[in-house]
Order: C-alpha cells, then structure tokens, then sequence
C-alpha cells in the first residue's frame, strides 16, 4: 500500500506545487490550513514543526492528514487512518508540510514573490468557482470555500506557496538529460539476466498448537491495535417511489385529446416523403448532359461514375427535410417527378443536384378516431412525468424542511428499506459482496458524506424513478473489543510466535547456504514441511513488464541483490521468512544503436527530475532550518491512529 502513497504523494516539489496543474479544488484544500479545526489533549503543545519563521501547528498537521485520507479513499474505500498511518501516509503527509513551507520560506528569502495581482489571477482559472456564466462568480467562490472549510486567507497562502514553488523549483530540472554513459549503464540492466532460488519458511510450521494465555492475547492485542481496526461501516435507509406510487388519474379527457389533434394538424395531415439517390456536378450545362444520358438508358451509378462522382442516398425524407439539406428548388424538382424518374436539374449552394427518386411514400390523413390512441399514449406520458416532477418536488421540500425519512415515508405510502452494515465499497461488513443495485449504487458515495438522520433526495432513472435515503447509525472505524475478535487475534498471535521461530530457522537455514550447502540440503535438515523452492531464471525486462500487476516482494530482492549473495526477507503479515539465493548475474553487450538505450534515456527523465528536485529541496531544508517537535507529532499519529 505505501507505493499508493508514494504515487500520490509523487513529487517532494510539496502539494502547493500541485495547485498550479489541476483543474480541481480538491488537492489544494488538502493542503490547506482548515479553520475552525481544533485539536486538544495532544502532549508537548500545539507546534508540530518550525520551517524558518513558520510554524506547523498540530491542528495543521491532523486537517492535512484527513484531507489527504480523504483523497486516498477516492481510489480504496475502505481505507483507515489507521493503516494510511501504518503504511506511510502521515510521514509523507508531514514531510509535504514542511517541503512547502520551506519552498515558501527559501523563496521569499531570495527575493522571489506572489503578489494578490498573481494569486487573483490563478483564483480566477479555477473552474470550481465559476458561476452558470462561465465566469468567476465571488458567492459560487464563497460557497465552495465553506463547503471544504477553508478561509480565502488560508486558500491564498497555499496558491501563493505553489507558485513560489514553481518559480524556484522548474528551473532547477527543466528539460533534463541522462548522460549517454549512465543511460546505457541503466540500459544494459534491463536485459541482465538472473538465475536463483527462493524458498518460504512459512510461521504456520512452527506455530504453537496451544490456546494463547488472556495476558499473552491482551498484550498481543495491545501492541496490535491497528491490525484489527475494522473499516467505517453505516446502515442506511432508502424508500424509492416512481409511476406506481401516483394516485392521481392520469387518463386523459376526451376533450384534453381533441385539443392536441387540433393543436398540431400538420401532424395528422396527408404526408409524403421521398427516399432520393444522387449526385451533383459544378454546371449547368454538364447538369443537363448527364440527365439526357440516364434518360436514354444510362444507370445513375453508371452516368455518376463516368463523370467522376460518387451517389448518396437519403431514405423517406419530407420536401422541408430534402429541402434543409440540398435547397428549396432541388426539393421542389424532386417532389414533381414520377417514382423511378429523374428530376430536371435543380441548383443549390454545392452545385446542380442530378437525383433519381427511388421511393414514393404517402400517408393519408388520420382522423381524431385513428389519431387517439397515440394521442392518449402521449398525453398520459406526459402526464405521468408532471405527477412525477410534482410528487418529487413535494418530497424534496420535506427533506429541506427537515422531515424525518421515517415520516415522509408514512405521509406518502413509500416502503423504506434498511440495509446491512456496508462498507465504503458497498460490500456488506462480515459478508463479502452484495447486489446493491441501482438505488444504492448511485447514492453510495453521497451516503458516506452525510450527517445520521439527514434525508436526501436523488434521481435513479431521470424523471422516472427516484430515491430518498438518509444514514441510520455510523459506525465509526475502530478496532473493536478483544471479545468480538478473540479467535483472530489468537490466529495472529499463533503466527507471530511462529514467526519469530521461522526467523530463527531461516537464520540457520541462511548460514547453512552461505556455507557451503546447497538451499535444498539446507530446509531439509529442519525437518519441518517446507513448500518447494522456486528456480527463478528471468530478465529484468520480465519483470518490468509485470509492474502493472504487482512484482513479489521477493523477486525484487533477488533483482537487487549481489551475485552469489543469499539473503532473508520478511513476508507480511507474519507469514513467514524468504531465502532468496542468487545462484548467477548475466547480460549481453549493449550495441550503441540498440533502441533500449534511447527509450532508457526517456524513461529515466521523470525520475532525473525527482533526484535534482529532491536534493535541491534537501538543500532548502538545510538553509532554512527545520525543527521538529518529535513529542508533538507521535502524540498527533498516536490520536489519529485511535490509540491512547
């Protein structure tokens, strides 16, 4: 999980950076100083840092690190601050903090500035504070900061952090290039070849049989907390109400029915319509030619193909419909020539159209009798989606007035529904997947935005089916009571006592190998059932190629490691201890003409502007002087985390 981490937090420019390159508010309120937000009880006082002449309060840090959760949840869930903690997340969320600041401070240092001039401007490009004309709009800017809780002083400092950054840090790596020789040195990595072995001593072999004592499992649980912690769960409510739940008669009148016929008689007049091959050409005179030729024998296709055009054809079409695509008086030559015929040539704005008429339709009139059932299939539609807007509009006002979902239910005869503890995800806690369907799918997110007891509104089908819904319980993430989780607890406490006698076996298994005995040789004499070992012979490019799904930790071990070396890694979770033994190291010579070291050069660009960006800010911090306060920021990871 922490690489979702490191790709959120990609670059060390620091999030103010950020602002700069996206069309959205969201990442920039997620570096913001949010008003309003306190943060009591947190040991060795409210600064959390000092960057130069700034300081980083405790209140600071915990809004950041909830706003980057935040963000981190649009792509998991079900994610928790506590394992965001666990993974990574709040070191990066820290380190982010101070980058900026430092950036800021290091800026203003050396004379670099962000008047209100520029800031105004950048305010102005954010699409999020336009108004319905497109423009900026001051109450759509206001609404927006309130709804994030961010002040437009906070807001300014942060836009005016990012373009200090992007004056001091662009220069500093614009259009970076890898030297030929590392580039090729780097290239010649991806086709080496590595030939080894890995083995799992798996902490299911060596775990205790016997049940843990209450201390053991209590301490256990204790110093594991954030392992158990289950992830936010809520029940919610939802009614849906569409046609059926109308009580109004929506059968038309005889009379509503006349009044449409004679509303719209061009509708149920006689009509006809033409479907038309044809062709046009500059002249007249060729216009003329070419029409006597198909009126001697000559096909259209034939006659058109002969002169170097190509035929279009256009099916049922009324004299208004031919007329808006070709122009009045081609339309008018057609509608007067036989089916079958070709018409006189007519001009329009391409030239003189040649057309054969194919097909002739005409419909006779319809009288008010033939005309009312589809009169009365219209009618009632529409009626339908009126009682439906107005039922809406009806429930919606209840839900600003504040109406408990419980009660516009019973007002209005609609059957509400309450769902199971569902995750984020809309998986159900405890039980896996669930069919949510389209009710909840499209208010799930909303749902876990809401205050308890607060109904909305939304539309399933539009103007068809719609769906009132509110939050019955919030069940906050937390780890819950030992008793609740007493059995996996015990199984996780078994595996971390094996875990510990896997180490001690893979220490013996490791020095065994380093020796002069064979992996093999090695695991049997532990005597204990070991799965077999994997023979490993891959490219480097192999396994680049499989970065998209996800590389065993081991296999980028053994890529990293030195030939004939052998080596211990941890598998997570407590599930056990890797040997990884790298038998032989090979690679062909690399032409100076192969395209991998071009391509390499490329591809090593991001990451040339991650290193100078990087040591530059290393730099700034140096200059400028960070202090931390160590007590402040555990007690911060510790709250967040929900530990004492």
């Amino acid at each position: 999980m922490i690489s979702g981490f490191r790709k959120f937090f990609q670059s060390k420019i620091g999030l103010a950076i950020t602002f700069l390159f996206i069309g959205l508010i969201a990442l920039a309120f997620a570096a913001s100083d949010i008003t309003g937000s306190t943060f009591g009880g947190v040991s060795g006082g409210d600064r959390a840092a000092i960057v130069g002449d700034d300081r980083i309060s405790t209140a600071e840090l915990i809004s950041t690190a909830n706003s980057a959760l935040r963000q981190m949840q649009r792509e998991n869930p079900t994610l928790t601050m506590a394992a965001m903690i666990e993974q990574g997340g709040f070191d990066e969320v820290l380190d982010q903090l101070i980058d900026r600041y430092a950036i800021g401070g290091y800026a203003e240092k050396y004379g670099l500035r962000a008047g209100d001039n520029l800031v105004n401007s950048e305010i102005l490009q954010v699409p999020a504070f336009r108004g319905v004309s497109g423009e900026f709009d001051r109450d759509t800017y206001l609404a927006a900061l309130r709804q994030q809780g961010v002040t437009d002083a906070a807001l300014r400092r942060d836009l005016a952090d990012g373009m200090l950054a992007q004056q001091l840090l662009i220069p500093a790596f614009a259009a970076p290039q890898m030297p030929a020789k590392v580039a090729k040195h780097y290239a010649a990595l991806v086709l080496e070849r590595r030939r080894g072995q890995i083995a799992l001593i798996p902490s299911e072999a060596f775990a205790p049989k016997a049940d843990p004592t209450q201390a053991q499992l209590t301490k256990f649980y204790s110093d594991n907390r954030n392992r158990f912690v289950r992830p936010e769960r809520r029940t919610i409510r939802f009614a849906t109400f569409g046609a059926d739940k109308l009580t109004a008669n929506l059968t038309p009148t005889a009379a509503e029915i006349k009044a449409r016929y004679d509303a719209e008689p061009a509708r149920f007049a006689a009509s006809e319509t033409r479907s038309v091959s044809s062709f046009f050409v500059p002249t007249q005179d060729a216009a003329s030619s070419i029409v006597a030729r198909i009126r001697g024998g000559m096909s259209l296709e034939a006659a058109a193909q002969q002169a170097g055009f190509s035929v279009t054809s256009v099916e049922n079409r009324t004299r208004a419909e031919l007329a808006g695509v070709t122009s009045a008086a081609v339309a008018e030559a057609v509608f007067k020539t036989p089916r079958g015929q070709v018409a006189d040539p007519a001009r329009s704005a391409l030239g003189f159209y040649i057309a054969r008429v194919d097909n002739v339709t005409r419909t006779p009139p319809r009288t008010l009798a033939q005309a009312s059932p589809e009169l009365t299939e219209q009618l009632t539609t529409e009626k339908r989606a009126a009682a439906l807007a107005d039922l809406s509009a009806r429930i919606e006002e209840e839900v600003d007035s504040g109406t408990a979902l419980t009660e516009i239910a019973r007002a209005y005869g609609l059957e509400v529904t309450i769902t199971p503890q569902l995750m984020a995800d809309g998986r159900v806690f405890g039980e896996g997947e669930l069919d949510i369907g389209p009710a909840l799918a499209s208010t799930l997110d909303t749902a876990f935005q809401m205050e308890e007891s607060e109904p909305q509104l939304a539309e399933i089908v539009p103007g068809a089916q719609f769906v009132v819904f509110d939050v019955e319980r919030i069940i906050e993430a937390a780890a819950p009571p030992i008793a609740e989780v007493r059995e996996e607890v015990a199984a996780a406490w078994r595996l971390y006592e094996g875990s510990k006698a896997a180490r001690a076996a893979a220490d013996r298994v490791l020095k065994a190998v380093r020796g002069d005995t064979t992996l093999s040789a090695a695991l049997d004499g532990e005597d204990r059932p070991f799965p077999g070992i994997e023979r490993v012979d891959l490219e480097r490019r192999q396994l680049l190629a499989r970065q998209g799904r996800g590389v065993p930790a081991p296999l980028v071990l053994l890529f990293s490691m030195a030939e004939g070396s052998t080596k211990l890694l941890e598998a997570p979770n407590d599930l056990g201890w890797y040997v990884v033994d790298l038998d032989e190291i090979s690679a062909e010579p690399l032409a100076e003409d192969n395209p991998v070291l071009a391509q390499t050069r490329q591809q090593l660009a991001p990451a040339l502007i991650n290193e100078y960006t990087d040591q530059l800010t290393t730099a700034i911090r140096k200059d400028i002087e960070v202090e931390l306060n160590a007590t402040a920021i555990d007690a911060v990871r510790k709250q967040l985390a929900g530990e004492s």
